[in-house]
């Protein structure tokens, strides 16, 4: 099969995928996924796994909490754009491009636009489906020690989406926790997607849209998944930012191939 037929078929099925996903309303909007890629795919992005000095560490809120005693990074992360990947051996490199194609589609964009429309539509107003937004794919690696504490993610994203990719369902326990806002302040546990082989969720980024992450513990020996955000991709700032930070990151990560080679 051509390549560009291939992807084709394949962003079909993750958009099906999300366009059957279970909505949930507790304690906000949300979409849990399960089955979000066909399976043989799945299969293949398991064994492309990239090494672990094929990462560099993680910034920002997402490794917050998460140091450790000998200074290891316990979240690192891999671009899914074209520059960032090419530095994998072919077979992986193909594996990862054919994915990042899918999560910067248009398509799948839509699709999320259309089934997150209750949270978009509370923060955007009537008119959320002409807010641009920039998709921005990572695949990130938590080892133990990783933790994230109670937070909501910043509003210069629209759209938070984690696949998680996991061998097996050895690990359900150590999926993200949403957390419920009670009128005194607190901030207790409501639900927990399991961290399960071929699943996943995602939400419109508000201020209610309270996640952590437990601590990853020894039993654990790489917590594997896919961070899609869309940023806000609306005027001329967010514009020039949003771009500005690929390429930032793209320097970043040159500059860490040279260093190893």
């Amino acid at each position: 099969m051509e390549k560009s037929e291939s992807v084709a078929n394949l962003i079909q099925f993750v958009v099906d995928s999300v366009r059957q996903a279970h909505a949930g309303d507790a304690p906000f909007h949300h979409l849990q996924f399960d089955r979000i890629f066909p399976d043989d795919f799945y299969a293949q992005m398991v064994e492309a796994m990239p090494v672990s000095e094929d990462y560099r560490a993680m910034s920002g809120k997402s490794k917050m909490g998460s140091s450790r005693s000998d200074g290891k990074p316990t979240r690192t992360k891999i671009d899914l754009f074209p520059e960032y990947i090419r530095h994998l051996p072919p077979n992986k490199r193909a594996v990862w491009d054919a994915t990042g194609r899918v999560l910067r589609s248009r398509e799948l964009q839509s699709a999320f636009v259309q089934r997150l429309a209750p949270g978009l539509k509370s923060r955007f107003g009537d008119n959320f489906t002409r807010v641009n937004l920039y998709p921005v794919p990572i695949l990130t690696r938590d080892i133990p020690g990783y933790r994230i504490f109670k937070h909501t993610d910043s509003l210069w994203k629209g759209i938070t989406v984690q696949f998680y990719l996991p061998a097996d369902n050895s690990t359900p326990h150590i999926g993200t926790i949403f957390h419920e806002v009670l009128p005194n302040g607190r901030k207790p546990k409501k639900a927990q997607m399991p961290f399960s082989p071929n699943t996943g969720y995602a939400f419109a980024v508000a201020e209610n849209t309270w996640h952590s992450a437990d601590p990853v513990g020894d039993e654990v020996r790489t917590r594997d998944s896919i961070l899609l955000t869309y940023f806000v991709d609306a005027g001329p700032w967010r514009f020039v930012r949003n771009r500005g930070r690929r390429l930032a990151n793209f320097v970043l990560n040159e500059a860490r191939n040279l260093k190893r080679n």
